[in-house]
């Protein structure tokens, strides 16, 4: 165990939080943040961004790593005990290693874990695990190179294999590979999938197709391929598969007899984890978003820019969790029925304001 490490675990063993818990209407408790830190990347997945003219944001738009911090600190004062970096890309961001480090030494924050694309995870996968990440998440859609070219726009799927490995070797508690089910473009691979995980003691996500994807490939119709699909074939290939343990969003989790690794089934679209939801999502520019089904968005920066306190910007979260509804279904229609205030999405200030983000790479993957 790393010097951080071990003050890490002395900080949050006996911490207990100052705060009393942020909690939902619907009775669920959030532990959990997702932390935007970029909208940028380096791919350009078709069902995510366009290839080229991305609008990204003006660098006094987006949080500054102190405003990140600040408010991980303040919220870990409520019992969140998770953090997750995502983008865009994290890696693009040349202090994320510090981000990690500070999150780690932060009294309260036990589990700190990235979803990449693993590309440039190489640079900086050993310094990672120092600074205490405890698990990494990897976007792979496909273990063949031409596909993987036609859904990232990149090349670089020898690249993303050899950082998984590398990851693995290098000692990260908890690697999963995320691929995102497409019927007709990859549902051919996913036992494919299952046998990777033979020889490699990680955990393969087949997540439902969301309709966030920037070129709306969701309206064309044809790609979504369900939890209950995706199941029933793993089950059909593997008859002696046995159902494992995982995550409160990992509803179907599935170990192989004999295998390293595990397969888990997520039902994002489906929205049958709703009821489990620990989650909340920090946007790059510093907004809360309490489902991510939801346009509604509560605003931070402004705020931490004008010289709020910590107890302020706990009880935005707390006025955001108090709006959330019961489930993505009704998150969903609600944004649908409430026509969208323009001029609302340019005002400054601490009100809440409905927030139309194009892509994933805008929401926070």
């Amino acid at each position: 165990m790393s010097n951080n490490q071990t003050a890490t675990a002395a900080a949050t063993a006996d911490y207990i939080p100052p705060y009393p818990p942020l909690v939902d209407t619907h009775g669920r408790t959030f532990d959990y943040m997702r932390v935007a830190v970029t909208e940028k990347c380096n791919l350009r997945c078709t069902y995510c961004m366009p290839e080229e003219g991305v609008d990204f944001m003006g660098k006094d738009t987006l949080l500054t790593t102190d405003e990140f911090l600040r408010i991980i600190k303040a919220v870990a004062q409520m019992g969140i005990r998770k953090v997750r970096f995502t983008g865009g890309e994290p890696l693009v961001r040349k202090d994320i290693v510090r981000m990690v480090e500070e999150t780690a030494a932060t009294p309260g924050i036990k589990i700190i874990k990235m979803t990449t694309n693993a590309l440039l995870l190489p640079r900086y996968v050993h310094r990672l695990k120092e600074a205490g990440l405890t698990g990494l998440n990897i976007s792979l859609d496909t273990l063949n190179e031409e596909k993987f070219l036609r859904i990232t726009r990149r090349k670089g799927l020898k690249e993303t294999l050899d950082a998984i490995d590398e990851a693995v070797e290098v000692g990260i508690p908890s690697v999963k590979i995320n691929l995102v089910a497409m019927r007709g473009f990859n549902d051919d691979e996913l036992l494919d999938f299952c046998e990777y995980t033979k020889d490699h003691p990680v955990t393969v996500r087949f997540i439902e197709f969301m309709p966030f994807d920037y070129e709306q490939m969701w309206e064309t119709g044809g790609n979504f391929l369900s939890a209950e699909q995706m199941c029933n074939m793993i089950k059909e290939a593997y008859p002696n598969i046995e159902d494992s343990s995982g995550t409160r969003t990992e509803h179907h989790m599935f170990k192989i007899p004999g295998y390293a690794g595990k397969v888990g089934v997520i039902p994002a679209f489906t929205r049958s984890l709703c009821v489990n939801c620990s989650r909340i999502r920090l946007t790059s520019d510093g907004n809360i978003r309490n489902c991510l089904y939801s346009d509604k968005e509560f605003g931070l920066r402004d705020m931490i820019r004008e010289g709020c306190s910590d107890e302020d910007i706990m009880e935005k979260f707390r006025e955001a969790f108090q709006q959330k509804a019961k489930d993505g279904f009704i998150a969903k229609k609600e944004s649908e029925e409430k026509p969208v205030d323009i001029s609302a999405l340019t005002k400054k200030g601490d009100d809440s304001t409905l927030h139309v983000r194009k892509s994933m790479t805008q929401i926070g993957g």
